[in-house]
């Protein structure tokens, strides 16, 4: 279960921190989000938030933060999966934030299985 959870974890954390970089450093990424729609600050926002959110997923931190970081990716990939579909993007284009989506319902119940086990029950 645990090497489940850093493997799962450990994917959502890089690319997430990977496309935060890129979002940053690649002109290809800025004209990608002008093609979407999304003004140029958009882009800026979401790549400190992907950063902050990669941080509390790897770090020791408390389970409500973690909590945060989750809905905040879900919201994420799900709402890049409805601008590229929106945006007539290719279909592999649209289905990446899906399987990121899989990924990180994986982390996220394998994180609860852990606590569950690691609560002594009626404690």
């Amino acid at each position: 279960m645990k090497i489940t959870y850093w493997i799962a974890t450990g994917i959502i954390a890089l690319m997430m921190i990977y496309s935060a970089y890129a979002y940053v450093t690649q002109p290809a990424m800025a004209q990608a989000f002008q093609h979407i729609g999304f003004p140029a600050y958009f882009r800026i926002e979401l790549a400190v938030a992907k950063l902050i959110g990669a941080v509390v997923l790897l770090a020791p931190v408390s389970a409500r933060l973690k909590e945060w970081a989750y809905a905040g990716f879900a919201f994420t990939f799900i709402s890049a999966f409805i601008a590229h579909s929106a945006s007539c993007d290719q279909v592999s284009i649209r289905i990446m934030p899906l399987v990121f989506l899989i990924i990180l319902a994986v982390s996220y119940f394998t994180y609860h299985k852990q606590r569950a086990n690691a609560t002594p029950a009626n404690s």
